[in-house]
């Protein structure tokens, strides 16, 4: 068997000849196949190597950007009890109403009855859940037995000032109630307490109460967008700022009281 050397004109690496027939250096395979390996794995995993560049995905993120406002806006539709409890709507139906395909529509849906504020019905679309006076009061026995252990805590332990800052939240929950929307106070109201708690330092804690606390807003069967009033809201509202005082003054009987009279409506 004859065997001949020859230099590559491409690569400069030495072909192997046997009998007439070229064949690739065993390193020069390997080179190849590990680097064509990297691409492949890197592809699977979302990891580059070092000669590969970022491929952008602006489809995905317009995507995830769909469904995030339309979430955003079921939960607005839900507090203002534009979505009916004991309704069934359709995603293709929904999707037509905000001007979007099905799709982020009925993956918004799905997050929603993963946090229990709807229930899939096969083949027809998703069923508003429908709560009552029961599961209200549940709910706010259970922030109660959370939340006012941390907040006789924190005022124990958090600097007057810290409080003070989170005065121009609590004026713009007096602002959103004034105007008599439900679906406004509700974020504002939500943006205050998450804020408050934030000063706890604990991530889980201010998640699972704002999850807790949007629950809490949900209607109830047969209320109707106006159930709580302008009045009711504004009494609501003005709670936020005795609760600052309380916490300022670190009146720990004064803050127990106002902030049962607090989950006792709801808010």
């Amino acid at each position: 068997m004859q065997q001949s050397t020859h230099g590559s004109a491409d690569t400069g690496v030495p072909e192997v000849r046997t009998s007439g027939v070229p064949r690739v250096p065993p390193q020069a395979r390997a080179q190849d196949v590990d680097r064509e390996r990297g691409v492949e794995e890197g592809a699977t995993r979302g990891e580059h190597t070092h000669s590969e560049r970022p491929i952008p995905r602006p489809r995905l993120v317009q995507r995830a950007s769909v469904r995030g406002q339309i979430l955003d806006a079921l939960r607005t539709a839900l507090v203002a009890g534009e979505l009916t409890p004991g309704e069934v709507y359709s995603a293709p139906a929904l999707g037509e109403r905000f001007g979007v395909s099905a799709t982020p529509v009925r993956e918004a849906m799905q997050q929603l009855a993963l946090e229990g504020a709807v229930e899939v019905v096969p083949n027809r679309g998703f069923r508003v859940v429908e709560r009552g006076a029961r599961e209200l009061a549940e709910l706010a026995e259970v922030r109660a037995l959370i939340e006012i252990p941390v907040m006789l805590r924190l005022a124990r332990t958090v600097p007057a000032e810290r409080w003070t800052a989170l005065r121009p939240l609590a004026e713009a929950t007096l602002r959103a109630a004034s105007s008599g929307c439900r679906a406004t106070y509700a974020e504002s109201d939500r943006a205050f307490h998450r804020a408050l708690f934030a000063l706890s330092g604990n991530e889980q804690l201010v998640q699972i109460a704002d999850d807790l606390h949007r629950r809490a807003q949900w209607p109830l069967v047969g209320g109707a967008p106006t159930a709580r009033g302008r009045a009711e809201l504004m009494a609501d509202a003005a709670q936020h700022a005795a609760l600052l005082d309380a916490l300022i003054a670190c009146d720990l009987d004064v803050l127990r009281a106002l902030v049962g009279e607090h989950f006792g409506g709801a808010s």
